[in-house]
C-alpha cells in the first residue's frame, strides 16, 4: 500500500510542477543576485540573503527562508488536502476501503506519501540551492555566521544538514493539520485552503503585539528559528521549543484524523 501511494505521488505531473515551483524561486532570486551584484541590507529581506554575495555557501539556509512562509507550505498543504479528500471526490476511497487494507493501514500509507513529498522538497530546494550557490557566487571566503564570526565547511555543512530537518519536521506540522482537514471534508480544495487559514491567522497573530499571550503556542512561531543554528554558539532554545511544539500539532491533529477517518462513514 504504502509503495503504491509513493508510486502514484511521483507519478503525477503536477507533483513535479510543485518541486519545480519551489526550486525556480530560490533560483530566480540567486541569478537576480548574482548579475546585479546587490544584496539586500543587512537585517533587510529573508535571512542570509545580505550574507550570499560573500559566500555562496549560505545560499541553502537562504532558499529556505525564502520559500519557507508561504510556497511550501502552500505546496504541502495542497497534497496532504487531497490525500483522502482527492479520493472522495474522485470516487474511488469507497473502491480502497472495499479491499482489505483496512482505514489505519490506508492513512498511513497517505501519511507516508505526505511525508516523502515534504523531505523532497525541502532535500530538493536545499540541494539546489548548493549547485547555484557554489556556481554563481564565491564559495572560498570565509563562512560568516550570524554574530559576526566565520565557520568552518565541516561546521556550515552540518548546520545545514539541521535546519533541512528542521524544516521538514516543522512542515509536517502543516501535513498533520491537511491531512485532518482532508478526513473532515470531501473536497481537497477545502482541506488545502483550511490549513492554509490557520497558517495565515498564526501568522498574523504571531506579529501581533496584542496575541503575546498565545504566541508561543503558534505553529508558525518557530519556523524560522533554523536561523539560530548559524550563530557562534548555537542556540538552541528556540529550535527545541519549535521541535516540541510542532511534535504536538503533528501528534494531535493525526490522532484526530485517525479517529475520523476509522470511525467516519464513507459514502462516495
Amino acid at each position: 500500500m504504502i509503495a503504491v501511494e509513493l508510486a502514484k505521488l511521483y507519478r503525477r505531473p503536477r507533483t513535479w510542477l510543485s518541486l519545480a515551483l519551489l526550486v525556480a524561486l530560490p533560483a530566480m532570486v540567486a541569478f537576480f543576485l548574482a548579475t546585479t551584484d546587490i544584496a539586500p541590507r543587512p537585517g533587510t529581506g529573508p535571512a542570509f540573503l545580505s550574507a550570499v554575495l560573500s559566500n555562496g555557501a549560505l545560499f541553502p539556509a537562504a532558499a529556505l527562508a525564502i520559500v519557507l512562509p508561504l510556497f511550501l507550505p502552500l505546496a504541502v498543504a495542497v497534497v496532504a488536502g487531497e490525500s483522502i479528500a482527492g479520493e472522495a471526490q474522485d470516487g474511488t476511497l469507497r473502491y480502497l476501503l472495499t479491499r482489505p487494507v483496512g482505514r489505519t493501514r490506508l492513512l498511513l500509507a497517505k501519511l507516508v506519501a505526505v511525508m516523502a513529498f515534504t523531505l523532497t522538497a525541502v532535500v530538493l530546494v536545499a540541494a539546489s540551492a548548493h549547485v547555484l550557490g557554489t556556481q554563481l557566487f564565491d564559495a572560498s571566503a570565509p563562512l560568516p555566521s550570524t554574530s559576526g564570526t566565520s565557520l568552518t565547511t565541516t561546521q556550515s555543512t552540518w548546520r545545514t544538514a539541521l535546519a533541512v530537518l528542521y524544516v521538514g519536521w516543522s512542515m509536517l506540522g502543516v501535513a498533520a493539520v491537511a491531512l485532518f482537514l482532508s478526513t473532515v471534508t470531501d473536497s481537497p480544495l477545502a482541506a488545502a485552503l483550511g490549513a492554509v487559514a490557520l497558517l495565515v491567522a498564526s501568522t498574523v497573530l504571531v506579529g501581533l503585539e496584542a496575541a503575546q499571550s498565545v504566541r508561543p503556542y503558534l505553529p508558525t512561531r518557530y519556523w524560522l528559528a533554523f536561523v539560530d543554528l548559524f550563530r557562534d554558539p548555537v542556540l538552541w532554545r528556540d529550535l527545541v521549543r519549535g521541535t516540541l511544539l510542532q511534535g504536538v500539532y503533528v501528534a494531535v491533529f493525526l490522532t484526530a484524523a485517525w479517529a475520523n477517518f476509522t470511525t467516519k462513514d464513507v459514502a462516495s
